[in-house]
């Protein structure tokens, strides 16, 4: 999809992989861009640096999903591009909390169908629209010390499978972007909690992923994969998924021997 004279929205901007793609956004030939976030005055700070417009949104519930939506709709017209970006982390496994793992199911999951519920009849009476959602690779390999983020990770990207399975012979195009490490303030605080650099070696701007994401968008590729190597680990995941398990499980183990 080209960008130009496209309104774009932006969920989870204030900070991150979103005010990365805000701003990379902005910078191409787009009609508008609105940068939405819990933070409304994190949204509106990124907003005011790059000429566009914000709206304080918590994207756990289907009313203010609604609101952006009619809002953008009444003063731009449409929609071409909604990245549903927003995202948290929860650690631990099954001991973690109800009320965490509700929450991270509603910010994780329900997010992603509250925006394909309200933007995307909007869209297929155009025949045209583009829903770019923010995955992880944990949703493709899982997160062997975050139970609840793997498992919504995943449960987003069958979500999003969907999406373009059913509509995308109806003028839908639909994305996932599937990262790896990122330098944002959730990666920092898995670093600082568990006390392991674990994918921080490797861990890519926010700035890097924000190109990713626009260069995937023109391709129209299902799959955004800013660090490629994920796709090989992907492919020995469906080719051996025994072999791949016991891997895991040793990645793991040294892991926590190397923790301090």
């Amino acid at each position: 999809m080209e960008l130009t004279g496209r309104v774009v929205v932006v969920t989870g901007a204030a900070r991150g992989i979103g005010r990365a793609l805000a701003r990379r956004f902005a910078a191409e030939p787009t009609k508008a861009v609105v940068v939405a976030d819990v933070d409304g005055s994190g949204a509106r700070a990124v907003a005011q640096e790059i000429g566009a417009t914000s709206v304080q949104c918590d994207v756990s519930r289907e009313a203010d999903i609604e609101r952006l939506i009619e809002l953008v709709e009444s003063q731009h017209g449409r929609i071409d591009i909604f990245c549903s970006n927003a995202g948290i982390a929860v650690g631990g496994g099954p001991e973690a909390s109800d009320a965490d793992w509700q929450r991270i199911w509603e910010v994780n999951v329900m997010a992603h169908v509250y925006v394909a519920r309200h933007v995307l009849p909007r869209m297929l009476a155009r025949k045209d629209g583009y829903i770019v959602g923010t995955v992880s690779a944990a949703g493709l390999l899982n997160h062997f010390f975050a139970a609840p983020y793997g498992v919504t990770k995943a449960a987003a990207l069958s979500f999003f499978e969907w999406l373009s399975i059913v509509h995308g012979d109806e003028g839908i195009r639909v994305s996932c972007l599937c990262p790896q490490g990122v330098k944002t303030d959730m990666l920092e605080a898995e670093r600082l909690h568990l006390g392991i650099n674990f994918l921080t070696a490797g861990a890519l701007e926010p700035e890097l992923v924000a190109d990713a994401v626009v260069n995937g968008i023109a391709a129209e590729h299902f799959l955004i994969l800013p660090h490629p190597e994920v796709a090989d680990y992907f492919r020995r995941k469906a080719d051996d998924y025994d072999r791949w398990l016991r891997g895991m499980r040793r990645l793991r183990s040294n892991l926590l021997s190397t923790a301090r």
